[in-house]
């Protein structure tokens, strides 16, 4: 584990040369990151084949093939998420608030990086430059530990990103890429209390389980989807279509795919079949109880599991339900508390399922595919959170932030 010490603190020590830089350096620094993806482009590339070809060897699934493909459309959505980043304020050294106390004490309240995070994520080399961008601009350090299907990858973005910010005169230290992609050294990552300050796992549920259950460094929840839309009895009947078909299969490998098709029984006879259909049709398996196989024949009969998982993948549960008080209590009972849409145009049924839905995210109208940093105006994000403590939803920089205090006074003692 010597390897892993170093990476730990080598980031630990290069923590100043981007806590304490101003904004301005710190869109510089984004502006050549970006020029440096796009330039090593090439060799990004020729690495991420090597691991898709191990991947397709290996017979993985496609949905997961997807999350571990880069093309130069993915390559430049890393750039456009470094470029939208530019846009955000670093909340570094920003005041919160200021007051004065009877005992003279001038208190101020005070916007600091966390120190360093480290990201243990699966098969999506583009978690690298996200939260790299993200690290940049919050003054943190970062510790990156990918799966063994994307090291290769990993090694080359990690590679152009070094490169970029030596050449903006800066110490890249403060970015770190464990290449150990062992079990043990997870484990062993995850007792190092001293050397990182939280961990934020982003794959599946076995690996966010094991981390959640075994870290002994304050962890973040994230990324688990069994996001659900809930068609409301006084939708707009094209908007439910388009919007269930979209949602699900505009790519299903991602953590805020729709998952799980609520819809109330007064309208399911006449709105089912159709929105099954076109589900199927776009090669969606369909799984229920017997009330939805009575409507759609080519359903799979559920298993209580079905319809808690998060599928990543051309599946989708269904569920009839006989009103919008059992679609809140069916959706909040087998959520991961990620995301949620409902389609209404009643404005009261909308604000009841926006109050008493418990997820981080609630659409109206709309798919949960916008559930994104990027998509929120974020820049980009370092995982959704579905916990409720420090941060929620998309984090993005200022969720990457803590605060101190600072106090001053003309002598006086207690």
């Amino acid at each position: 584990m010597n390897e892993i010490m170093k990476v730990l603190e080598s980031v630990k020590n290069g923590i100043s040369a981007i806590a304490y830089l101003s904004n301005e350096k710190r869109n510089e620094i984004l502006d050549i990151c970006g020029e440096s993806l796009t330039s090593e482009m090439a060799e990004i590339l020729k690495a991420n084949i090597v691991d898709v070809e191990i991947a397709k060897n290996s017979e993985k699934p496609q949905s997961f093939i997807d999350r571990l493909s880069l093309d130069k459309n993915r390559i430049q959505t890393m750039v456009e998420g470094l470029k939208q980043l530019k846009n955000i304020m670093s909340p570094v050294g920003e005041e919160i608030s200021s007051w004065s106390t009877e005992s003279q004490l001038e208190i101020r309240k005070i916007t600091v990086p966390l120190g360093v995070f480290c990201i243990i994520f699966e098969a999506r080399p583009n978690v690298v430059a996200d939260t790299v961008g993200l690290a940049i601009k919050s003054g943190n350090g970062i510790v990156l530990r990918g799966s063994k299907d994307a090291i290769n990858s990993n090694i080359a973005i990690v590679k152009a990103i070094k490169n970029g910010i030596e050449k903006a005169g800066i110490n890249s230290d403060f970015i770190g890429l464990i290449e150990d992609t062992t079990h043990d050294g997870v484990n062993f990552l995850m007792k190092q209390r001293d050397k990182i300050d939280v961990i934020i796992p982003r794959g599946g549920s076995g690996l966010i389980k094991n981390v959640v259950e075994n870290s002994l460094i304050p962890t973040i929840e994230t990324g688990l989807g069994n996001c659900h839309i809930y068609i409301n009895k006084d939708c707009d009947r094209d908007l439910a279509k388009k919007i269930t078909t979209s949602g699900k299969i505009s790519r299903v490998s991602v953590c805020n795919s729709l998952e799980s098709l609520v819809i109330d029984r007064e309208i399911s006879v006449e709105l089912l079949p159709i929105l099954l259909e076109d589900l199927i049709a776009n090669g969606v398996e369909i799984r229920g109880d017997e009330e939805v196989k009575l409507l759609c024949k080519k359903a799979k009969i559920a298993t209580h599991e079905d319809y808690f998982r998060e599928y990543n993948d051309y599946i989708m549960s269904v569920k009839i339900v006989e009103n919008l008080d059992k679609a809140i209590e069916w959706i909040n009972k087998h959520s991961t508390h990620h995301s949620e849409s409902i389609i209404s145009n009643n404005k009261t049924a909308v604000e009841k399922f926006n109050e008493r839905i418990d997820s981080a995210c609630v659409f109206h109208n709309t798919s949960t595919r916008f559930s994104d940093g990027f998509q929120f105006g974020f820049g980009a994000e370092v995982g959704i959170s579905t916990q409720k403590l420090h941060a929620r939803g998309p984090m993005g920089v200022r969720e990457l932030t803590t605060y101190k205090y600072t106090i001053t006074s003309k002598g006086e003692v207690r």
